[in-house]
């Protein structure tokens, strides 16, 4: 049993419904076993809970920390079935959205939940439709990587694969330009045409892009800098990214251009963002 806690992680966790809630636990008033917080939209989550028919209990504040190991849980817990992760092939089967074409989010290693949480908060304001996670070395979808998303882990379709190599070939035969972000890459971001089936590749936090994966990319992207340092947090620079290509998207719909039949190997060198 997996545990979700804070106002957003829950709320979201109710009205996605993409995983079935045990119950819920709040923090009582010390000796009288009434739940302690009532403003508006505490209440209203309960009263949500309530028309779901998921138990409430109360809990000392201690108690919820015990469960959360943080005391950063604002009085309320939610229990939930641990989360079954969609396979690659589902994500494939997505229609296209509003522009007509689709934009996925891969993510090579990126180990701090905190990171992988903005990543998915900003993937879902962007209407990613997908966002494809590797099974070793990557933060895993926990209680905090939920909070640091304020909830919208539990709206996004996430595949989690065994090899992002492989499954990054795999999405070039569905017609799907990969691209990764490289503080060498050329062009810059602004310069590359989202608007036709795009997958978006990330790097981890030290070192960015692996080799293998940097050679699978189709083409490299950077994100110019004027100051002293080379390179954005990867939260930031995927969110900077994101944004344009929805940017991009929403203002005229472009023309979709075919995959090469085969493209020789370039050698690249450089780390990620």
């Amino acid at each position: 049993m997996d545990v979700l806690y804070g106002l957003h992680p829950v709320e979201e966790a109710l009205r996605a419904g993409t995983r079935p809630l045990d119950h819920l636990s709040v923090a009582q008033e010390r000796d009288s076993g009434r739940i302690a917080r009532r403003d508006p939209r505490f209440e209203a989550i309960l009263e949500l809970a309530r028309a779901k028919g998921i138990r409430i209990a109360t809990e000392s504040r201690d108690q919820l920390t015990r469960h959360c190991k943080t005391d950063a849980h604002q009085g309320i817990v939610a229990f939930v079935r641990e989360r079954r992760f969609l396979a690659l092939e589902d994500l494939l089967l997505v229609p296209s959205g509003p522009s007509g074409h689709r934009f996925f989010l891969a993510l090579d290693g990126v180990e701090d939940p905190h990171n992988l949480g903005a990543l998915l908060r900003s993937a879902d304001g962007a209407g990613i439709d997908g966002v494809i996670l590797p099974e070793r070395r990557s933060a895993p979808l926990s209680a905090v990587t939920a909070k640091s998303s304020a909830g919208a882990s539990e709206h996004v379709r996430i595949a989690q694969v065994v090899n992002i190599t492989r499954s990054l070939e795999a999405m070039k035969k569905h017609n799907i330009w990969i691209v990764g972000l490289d503080e060498r890459g050329t062009p810059d971001y602004t310069g590359f045409d989202f608007r036709q089936n795009v997958c978006l590749v990330l790097g981890s936090e030290g070192s960015g892009l692996h080799d293998l994966v940097k050679r699978t990319c189709d083409h490299l992207l950077r994100i110019p800098m004027a100051g002293s340092v080379t390179s954005l947090n990867v939260s930031v620079a995927g969110a900077v990214v994101m944004y344009e290509a929805m940017r991009q998207r929403s203002s005229h719909p472009g023309v979709q251009q075919p995959r090469p039949e085969s493209k020789p190997p370039k050698p690249r060198k450089g780390l990620g963002s």
